[in-house]
């Protein structure tokens, strides 16, 4: 009633109420309905058109928005079988035997390789004659020609070995460019392309996907969702793990189409050993360490050069080019470099020489399908797919081994490797430009991120479907929302392709689109100075995950390159120092060790370290004291009954091993030598503990430690032992 800005008429009805506050009220609730209806429709502008909404993110039909793959009927052919199987290899001939063709991969890596088979002629590896070949191309191509990329990285992969696959012109789509293999610029019948770049409107008389379950990907599952239901192919021939057979079945018996399956058996046979490695002196030619962080790939490979022996990196975050170089560098039989040090990263796009898979650890950091981190056992298929890796078909080891860094974690790994795969339940959908735009025609004054938060409550999906997790473009809307940018090119840029953990890469993106809104293109004198190019080697750890950062806004830039040519006119330049950059990174990753000494040296020395996972290194071995008290948790624990599914049996474990690590850290907490612990990690050597020892006499000597300091060390320790009591 003393609000000013009430309207006179409900003045007036609130006024009645007033009076009338005796008297029951019920007979007010038909005066009040109409002013509470115009409030929320002002709160909740889409209650005037929910229906219309509803329809809009309807996503029970999927099949339904590609007519031009309804139109025709096609072949499904889905090669089933565990990684080392072929499965990939002959849906591959079959593309290559097509007059077109289309191949969708996971990697840009995996569309390099595609593209470098097709177009492999007699006499050698014949590349696009683009007028620029990406960093990745040259490396691919050997850097000085001559014999094919392929044999030299693994030669049952090598497109010499077969004459059925001889000079198939195919051009290379990936988000950031495209490559033709035509010297006139014109379109191949062949296609090469990751799977996000493939197009539902062109007809192909054949298609390969690979690694279809990556369908249920919670970030990613809709490309493959749009490839399966949307390509216009005569043929589709599907690869990927046997787990994804039901639910392709199903799909396909939505669009009336039937699927063939061809399963496929490994070539080589794999052994789970039945002894832990327990020290990094055991280790031998051929071995891969498989970690799941970057502080663990730090500190193991510090561990190993200690030991006097040389090893290869690869993680996540390094380029394409530098994963292939360090993987060149492993297999190859006169290097020095025997031991690969890995992530998870390996078990997709690399051929390796590898005789025996490491498991540092089989506990992995993920996200799952509401964008949550969780800290989990790795899962059946993550598990096959890693150790897969080991005694590739064709090379120097014709069997692989497969075991873990710690006696505890074996059992659970042997146990993880028995259980079958869990089934692909559902396919991944997201909701595309056009979806939105709708919205916004009839919410145009929500933003962005509130149009897709809205999309998401209201959208209905069928039981085969959900809809994929959209934190990372919810992020990348807030954050880029105060500028002025129309509804599709806001899209786009919330769609690219970059790690919100990188702020560097996260302000470049915003000083993006803030430059595009004002219509002034993004020069190649900008971007250097932005990056401050041309850039040094790196001399520690965290300059290196800078050069990184810069990397990935050369990748950046590209892809909007890509979409946007007037805007971002300089991607041949932009590429020719992505490829130096690529180059300066190799270097950093070849002396990685020294570079972990020097940000330990910066740290001890009170400087601030900041590497995108937390510094210092985290610990690799376990105190045996650890399988102990891993043994009395598991004896608490009640044994799995024959009904009780493997996932509830590794959540229990895992448990089970989360409170024994926690209670072991509260007994260890301040116990042991300092000293053999760093001399057992590696990060301290016998000669480095005697020049301490030295120190330390001397400052005794000269009176820095005298007896005051000895009392306050005495009162100090009085003090702990207190808090301890």
């Amino acid at each position: 009633m003393e609000s000013s800005s009430v309207s006179a008429d409900l003045h007036i009805i609130l006024n009645d109420i007033c009076c009338d506050a005796g008297v029951c009220l019920l007979g007010h609730v038909d005066d009040l309905f109409p002013f509470f209806l115009r409030h929320a429709k002002q709160i909740f502008p889409m209650l005037d058109c929910m229906d219309d909404l509803r329809k809009i993110s309807d996503l029970r039909l999927p099949p339904n928005w590609y007519p031009e793959a309804r139109a025709i009927q096609r072949k499904i052919i889905f090669h089933a079988g565990p990684t080392n199987s072929g499965k990939t290899y002959h849906a591959i001939q079959r593309f290559l035997s097509a007059k077109s063709g289309i191949y969708c991969g996971p990697l840009k890596l995996l569309a390099h390789e595609i593209f470098q088979k097709s177009n492999h002629a007699v006499n050698g590896c014949r590349l696009g004659m683009s007028s620029h070949l990406s960093e990745m191309q040259q490396v691919l191509s050997g850097r000085g020609g001559g014999s094919c990329c392929l044999s030299q990285l693994n030669p049952v992969n090598c497109c010499c070995a077969s004459p059925r696959q001889q000079n198939v012109p195919c051009d290379l789509v990936t988000g950031e460019e495209r490559v033709y293999a035509n010297e006139d610029a014109r379109q191949a019948t062949h296609i090469a392309c990751t799977i996000e770049m493939c197009s539902t409107n062109t007809p192909y008389e054949v298609a390969v996907i690979d690694e279809i379950q990556m369908i249920r990907d919670p970030a990613r599952g809709w490309a493959w969702t749009r490839a399966l239901l949307g390509l216009c192919a005569e043929e589709i021939h599907v690869c990927g793990e046997a787990a994804a057979i039901e639910l392709v079945t199903e799909l396909m018996y939505t669009t009336g189409e039937e699927v063939e399956v061809r399963n496929y058996e490994r070539l080589t046979p794999l052994t789970v050993l039945d002894y832990a490695l327990e020290s990094l002196d055991n280790l031998r030619p051929g071995d891969c360490i498989v970690c799941f962080s970057k502080n663990d790939i730090y500190s193991v490979s510090r561990q190993i050069e200690a030991r006097g022996l040389e090893c290869a990196v690869i993680y996540g975050s390094l380029p394409p080019g530098t994963k292939l170089e360090q993987a060149k560098k492993f297999n190859d039989p006169d290097d020095p470099c025997k031991i690969l040090v890995a992530t998870d990263a390996i078990g997709m796009g690399l051929n390796l020489c590898i005789k025996r898979i490491i498991f540092n650890s089989i506990i992995k950091p993920t996200i799952n399908e509401k964008g949550e981190k969780e800290i989990d056992l790795i899962t059946t298929s993550q598990a096959l797919q890693i150790s897969g890796r080991a005694g590739r078909y064709g090379s120097s080891f014709k069997q692989g081994e497969v075991t873990t860094m710690h006696r505890d974690d074996l059992a659970q790994l042997k146990e993880i490797l028995s259980e079958p795969v869990r089934p692909v339940k559902a396919a991944g959908l997201h909701p595309t430009a056009e979806q939105i735009e709708m919205f916004a025609y009839h919410l145009p004054d929500a933003t962005l991120s509130n149009l897709i938060d809205i999309f998401v409550s209201l959208s209905q999906v069928d039981g085969l479907y959900f809809v994929c997790n959209i934190d990372d473009f919810k992020f990348l809307a807030d954050m880029i929302q105060h500028i002025p940018l129309n509804l599709r090119s806001r899209y786009v840029f919330c769609t690219a392709p970059l790690n919100r953990k990188e702020p560097f890469v996260c302000t470049t993106l915003l000083k993006f689109a803030r430059q595009f809104s004002r219509n002034e293109p993004l020069t190649f004198d900008w971007l250097c100075r932005h990056t401050k190019w041309p850039l040094a080697p790196p001399k520690n750890i965290k300059e290196l995950v800078h050069l990184e950062a810069v990397h990935d806004v050369f990748d950046l830039y590209l892809w909007l390159s890509y979409r946007f040519m007037d805007m971002f006119p300089d991607a041949v330049l932009v590429r020719d120092i992505q490829k130096k950059l690529d180059d300066i990174i190799q270097i950093g990753v070849c002396n990685i060790t020294r570079l972990i000494r020097a940000s330990q040296s910066t740290a001890a020395s009170g400087a601030a370290v900041a590497v995108s996972e937390e510094f210092p290194l985290s610990r690799t071995k376990r105190d045996t004291r650890l399988m102990s008290d891993l043994q009395g948790a598991k004896s608490t624990v009640q044994l799995p009954t024959a009904m009780e599914a493997p996932e509830e049996r590794r959540v229990k474990s895992l448990k089970a091993y989360r409170s024994a690590a926690r209670r072991e850290d509260l007994k260890t907490h301040g116990r042991g030598s300092l000293a053999d612990r760093l001399l057992r990690e590696g990060l301290l050597t016998q000669e480095m503990l005697r020049e301490l020892e030295s120190e330390w006499q001397v400052q005794q000597r000269n009176g820095r430690y005298g007896p005051s300091s000895k009392r306050d060390d005495q009162n100090s320790s009085k003090e702990t032992g207190k808090k301890k009591k």
